[in-house]
């Protein structure tokens, strides 16, 4: 995948892409999870974009990776600023007109929230890998843990190798926000469900450790367009990583039977 820099306000996001398909075919948009990258999906967004034969675009969030850094705290309100204002113009400067949002965990919540907005004007489907669309005790236990595997423990050598000069701005961000108490009240998802019409498919692994499928089932009530779920077994908060082959094959026939319809 070709690497290049886009900036949205004077702000640089680092990108991966990969342009192959047909003239117009909608591209595959990869959200990061609270603690990813762009490069952090690894060779997944390149596997999926052959599997389709569709064009990929992959970014780090500021604060991420190899992006331009943003300030602490984060609002808590940021997966929700991501979807509003950053998202549709990062996607208008890389002249995306067709999108297929692929996010995971809160780039999952991103892409959903941003396809609630859209309107089904440029957002053409979803596929969310461990989505959350409200705070469950599970979660802040294992953010907690986190915390400490990050003071006392060896996460922050091992994220610093991803997210560099950004490891504290991408980790506190992350962590002191779900940490917090008032966001057990701000991170409510669940009313913009409605407005999401597009296909979407969730995908969770059964050893989840920061989600239940609660998650899925709150989604599939209150979201209007066709919904499907994959639940993979030995699988925990990453498919792509825990359970690449069966999570490969689950959004491949889920998006080549879409892609067929439309």
């Amino acid at each position: 995948m070709r690497s290049e820099t886009i900036s949205v306000e004077g702000r640089r996001h680092e990108v991966l892409r990969d342009e192959r398909g047909p003239a117009g075919a909608p591209t595959l948009v990869f959200l990061h999870e609270g603690l990813g990258s762009a490069k952090l999906w690894r060779d997944f967004p390149e596997r999926l974009a052959a599997a389709l034969d569709r064009p990929a675009f992959v970014y780090s969030r500021l604060g991420y990776g190899g992006s331009d850094p943003t300030p602490l705290p984060r609002p808590l309100s940021y997966m929700e600023d991501e979807a509003r204002s950053v998202l549709p113009r990062l996607l208008d400067a890389a002249g995306i007109e067709r999108a297929i949002l692929v996010g995971h965990s809160d780039g999952a919540s991103i892409a959903l929230v941003h396809a609630a907005l859209d309107g089904g004007h440029r957002v053409q489907a979803l596929v969310l890998e461990a989505p959350h669309v409200f705070v469950e005790e599970l979660s802040v236990a294992s953010i907690a843990q986190a915390r400490e595997a990050y003071e006392q423990g060896g996460l922050r050598a091992r994220l610093q190798r991803w997210h560099g000069a950004n490891v504290e701005v991408a980790f506190r961000g992350w962590n002191d926000a779900w940490l917090d108490p008032r966001f057990r009240t701000a991170f409510q998802l669940e009313g913009f469900l409605p407005e999401v019409r597009v296909p979407t498919l969730a995908v969770q692994g059964e050893d989840d450790e920061y989600g239940t499928l609660a998650q899925l089932d709150a989604i599939a009530r209150g979201v209007r367009g066709p919904f499907e779920r994959a639940i993979l077994p030995r699988c925990g908060h990453a498919p792509h990583k825990d359970q690449p082959e069966l999570t490969l094959a689950a959004m491949t026939r889920f998006l080549a039977a879409h892609l067929a319809r439309g």
